[in-house]
């Protein structure tokens, strides 16, 4: 069972439009990066504004490596769309089912097979 055409274009479009905002997301964070600064190293900042620096920049690195992963699973789930795969569990080869899809586009398992893998 596949997908119709005009319901794998919407898909395709929310993915689009999900990636553009990761990546607008993505941009902002390497400004707010207190790392980002060229001149901080040259400041002589207080050990305690160096440290919620350092800590700043934990904090964006951790999200920028999910936003990484999950712009990953988009890209995945465009080249699944585009090659009329997409719905399809990898593991088992059954249908995801739609609820899940509507909740997390980028799905690859279906329910079942999420929990295998989980264990």
């Amino acid at each position: 069972m596949k997908f119709p055409q005009q319901v794998l274009d919407d898909i395709r479009q929310h993915l689009i439009t999900e990636k553009a905002k990761i990546e607008a997301t993505l941009s902002s964070l390497k400004s707010q990066d207190p790392f980002s600064d060229p001149d901080r190293l040259n400041d002589n900042a207080a050990s305690d504004t160096e440290a919620k620096e350092e800590s700043s920049h934990e904090r964006m690195e951790a999200l920028e490596t999910e936003l990484r992963t999950h712009l990953s699973e988009i890209d995945a789930a465009l080249l699944r769309v585009a090659n009329f795969t997409y719905g399809k569990c990898q593991s088992c080869g059954q249908m995801i089912d739609t609820d899940r899809l509507a909740v997390k586009p980028a799905a690859i398992y279906c329910m079942d097979c999420e929990r295998k893998n989980e264990k």
